[in-house]
């Protein structure tokens, strides 16, 4: 007789078997349930946004064409302090798959854990470097047990929340290390065995789905190596059995402070993945596909924004960045019309020389081609099959039945309805503005309250927490629980003493990020990274208080050895005086240095809603350091993203009642040179090309999610100022679609729509062949017969999206003929 025990365990099999998720590798493709599968996803990292944004965010990913949202995993965010872990509010990893599983979407788990991401420290806890004995991403017994222990922690929450597809869930792939083959020619023999280590480790955990390692050509077996960076096309697996991957294709790039805004045009991320799907890539990832921002104390750097935007195709903010995010939408939907061919079909390639050519997927059902063109100054001109096509200078033009033409990547501005595919190809360009808080009884000048920063202890006594006869890195004293450490120490001087004179300096070799240093109380100087610092100081005989305020705005988060860059500040620190031709130089390193991490207004929590701390309202002081401000305002109305405009003050932190939305520092200007008006998406792309935003600050506007707003009471906005500002030129304001444009060939669909938003006016509409782009459209020497504006206002106006056909039935023949007849449509939100 059967036990009941094992019916009831062969039935607890049978159900797990029903729902679990096959997913295997050849050398094509990844296969889910033995099906090759041609896979696009995008990277949203879960605490760069809040839990109220993920599920929009994921939908946009979803309608937008992906299959999969990729995610890293922070283990400093995750265990802050060694064995105490925090899960909670914007860190919720499980509910954040859980929302990619609610969309019936894939997930990409890389647990790392290095992550990189511009993120503090890269994703490693201070703590960890402060164990004994410590070094990173080595065969180091001490960082190896660590790092065993967060990674299989993750693990185990993953699999007891059945996330694994292994076990029914979303998860299709996970990650060990990161980037390592960058770094890994400078450990040695060690980082071979390291990475051995790391693969092995993995594997052990039982996961049921693969293991990828990104780049990294030498990844042992069973791991997937694969690619990151702008261009991946030329990229070949280590292995004949691993499919051609790439986990991160930079859509934009990050901004250091004091730099500019970077672009990556769509034009060219668009031919990135063509030209990657062209030459035998099936699984692909944006980085970023929504950036988002760095709250807290979490960018890295050192001198990251708080801005992670990325250029991403949704927006910091979770605005759909257009043109970007449609064109590519459109490219997704393409690419899966042609899934089967791509990846079971027989492939072949013409070359056709100047760097043009065609790849020819063939089934027994159908064929399917991709025309390149490489070139960076010329059109191509292609034969093929008795017909000639022209491919636009570096794009791709993509021919689903090897004849008729529905994509280039290159043409952005087309607004068509593919009857072949039955694909609605809606790209728009969206105009974004800024508005006003327009919430009832908002004053338009708000009022502020203030209290001064309390540093006495430090500045006039010198006295900390500890005290030690050496200058130590920032990370071992604070253990990166604060910016701010102070390194004190008193200086006795006798009148005698050769050093006094009038003509003093303080001279101090600093690795901090920005320096305070007083003398006596008196502010000297403040600088920034990596710098002899020497200030004239006045000293005088007897007792004489030196006071440093090392600054860090986030640690190294990439590079070999990146752990032991140091921070604040190591030394030496001289007295320097000068007497005539002589000088006389005092080293203070191995004084007695007293610690202090942390200032008193954070330690007393002055951001909370809760602190009892007095604030005045009388004489608000501006430009004054170390100085703590205070406001409140009414939530903006409506829905739309909220963002609170800084320009006027220096540096410092703000909050939103008690939540930290980042550091800010408008002061911090890009230099004049290095923009342009155009930018030329031909030609590879790099970090510098086509940036904006000279001469002007960094980073203007910070993100206020809604959810961290009281819709109804009042709000309040609390300021740590550092350098000097004045907050009187502080507002808020909402961010949205406020305007769209197309430009539509005739025959094709016209399809606008302002994101959830009524169409107000048409500022602009020509049929014919009208000149010019966004914002600056203007009629051609053809004009259509009818009023194309009134036409338009009856059928678009008020409504949230209108779909119009393009033809001379609706808007009248132009006045002369033509070989191509387009619509040119500007219209407000």
């Amino acid at each position: 007789m059967v036990s009941l025990r094992f019916l009831l365990c062969f039935l607890l099999f049978l159900a797990s078997s029903v729902y679990a998720t096959i997913v295997s590798h050849d050398g094509r493709a990844i296969t889910i349930d033995g099906h090759r599968r041609v896979l696009l996803s995008g990277s949203i990292h879960y605490p760069r946004s809040t839990p109220e944004m993920w599920p929009d965010l994921i939908r946009k990913g979803k309608e937008g064409g992906l299959d999969a949202i990729e995610t890293y995993v922070f283990w400093n965010a995750h265990e802050p302090t060694r064995r105490q872990y925090d899960f909670s509010g914007n860190l919720d990893l499980i509910r954040f798959l859980k929302t990619i599983q609610d969309e019936k979407l894939y997930g990409v788990l890389r647990i790392g854990p290095y992550v990189c991401a511009e993120w503090n420290y890269g994703g490693f806890p201070v703590w960890l470097h402060n164990m004994p004995d410590m070094e990173f991403r080595t065969t180091n017994k001490a960082f190896m047990n660590e790092m065993q222990n967060f990674t299989t922690m993750i693990v185990d929450m993953v699999k007891k929340e059945k996330l694994f597809a292994s076990q029914g869930g979303p998860i299709i792939l996970a990650q060990i290390e990161n980037e390592y083959g960058n770094v890994i020619g400078s450990y040695g023999e060690t980082g071979k065995a390291y990475i051995q280590w790391c693969a092995n480790m993995a594997q052990s955990l039982d996961i049921g789905v693969p293991w990828i390692m990104c780049q990294q050509d030498d990844a042992p077996q069973p791991m997937l190596n694969t690619c990151n960076g702008y261009y991946c096309d030329n990229f070949e697996p280590n292995n004949a059995k691993t499919p051609k991957m790439w986990t991160e294709n930079w859509t934009g790039w990050y901004k250091n402070w004091g730099g500019k805004n970077p672009h990556r045009t769509t034009e060219d991320v668009a031919f990135a993945v063509a030209r990657f799907f062209q030459k035998g890539g099936t699984f692909q990832n944006y980085y970023m596909y929504h950036g988002g921002t760095n709250f807290d104390r979490t960018s890295g750097g050192p001198y990251i924004t708080t801005s992670y935007d990325y250029d991403a195709p949704i927006d910091e903010f979770g605005n759909l960045n257009q043109p970007k995010y449609g064109h590519l939408k459109q490219l997704h939907d393409i690419l899966h019309s042609m899934e089967k061919t791509l990846t079971y079909g027989n492939v072949s390639t013409i070359d056709f020389g100047n760097f043009a050519s065609a790849t020819i997927y063939k089934t027994e059902e159908r064929s399917s081609c991709f025309f390149g063109n490489v070139n960076e100054t010329s059109d191509a001109t292609i034969n093929f099959q008795g017909e000639t096509y022209v491919v636009p200078t570096w794009s791709v033009s993509i021919l689903p039945d090897c004849k008729t033409e529905v994509y280039n990547t290159a043409k952005v501005c087309l607004f068509c309805y593919i009857q072949l595919l039955r694909i609605a190809i809606n790209t728009q360009t969206s105009v974004m503005v800024k508005k006003p808080n327009e919430a009832e009884d908002e004053p338009s000048n708000l009022k502020w309250s203030w209290r001064p920063e309390n540093m006495d202890n430090f500045l006039l006594k010198g006295k900390g927490e500890s005290t030690m006869r050496q200058l130590f890195d920032q990370k071992i004293v604070s253990n990166d629980q604060s910016d701010y450490l102070w390194y004190m120490t008193t200086l006795n001087l006798k009148e005698e003493d050769p050093v006094l004179g009038k003509n003093m300096s303080l001279r101090i070799n600093s690795t901090a990020h920005v320096l305070h240093a007083f003398v006596n109380g008196k502010h000297v100087e403040n600088g920034k990274f990596h710098y002899v610092f020497e200030q004239e100081a006045k000293f005088n005989p007897g007792d004489n208080v030196i006071s440093l305020l090392s600054i860090t705005v986030g640690l190294p988060n990439y590079g070999a050895f990146f752990e032991n860059v140091p921070a604040g500040i190591t030394g030496p620190v001289f007295i320097i005086g000068r007497n005539g031709d002589e000088t006389i130089v005092k080293d203070l390193s191995a004084h007695k240095w007293s610690y202090k991490t942390d200032l008193r207004g954070f330690e007393n929590q002055l951001f909370s809603s809760e602190s009892p701390s007095k604030w005045s309202g009388d004489s608000v002081p501006f430009n004054r350091t170390m100085t703590w401000y205070k406001t409140t305002f009414k939530a903006p109305l409506g829905s739309e993203p909220v963002v609170v405009d800084l320009l006027g003050l220096g540096k410092g932190t703000a909050w939103i009642n008690g939540n930290n939305i980042g550091r800010y520092w408008p002061a911090f200007l890009s230099t004049e040179d290095g923009c342009s008006a155009e930018c030329n998406y031909r030609g590879a792309y790099y970090a510098e090309k086509c940036q904006t935003n000279c001469g002007e600050p960094t980073q203007r506007w910070y993100h206020i999610p809604r959810s961290f707003l009281n819709p109804k009471g009042d709000n309040k906005l609390v300021l740590f100022e550092e350098i000097g500002g004045n907050p009187s030129f502080v507002n808020f304001q909402t961010i949205g679609v406020g305007g769209v444009c197309a430009n539509v060939y005739e025959k094709n669909v016209l399809e606008l729509s302002c994101d959830g938003r009524p169409i107000s006016a048409i500022k602009f509409a020509s049929f014919g062949n009208p000149r010019g782009n966004c914002g600056s459209f203007e009629k051609g020497t053809c004009e259509a017969s009818k009023d194309v504006v009134d036409i338009l206002t009856a059928e678009c106006v008020g409504k949230e999206k209108c779909s119009v056909n393009v033809s001379t039935e609706k808007f009248g023949a132009p006045e002369c003929n033509v070989a191509t007849r387009s619509l040119a449509v500007e219209a407000l939100c």
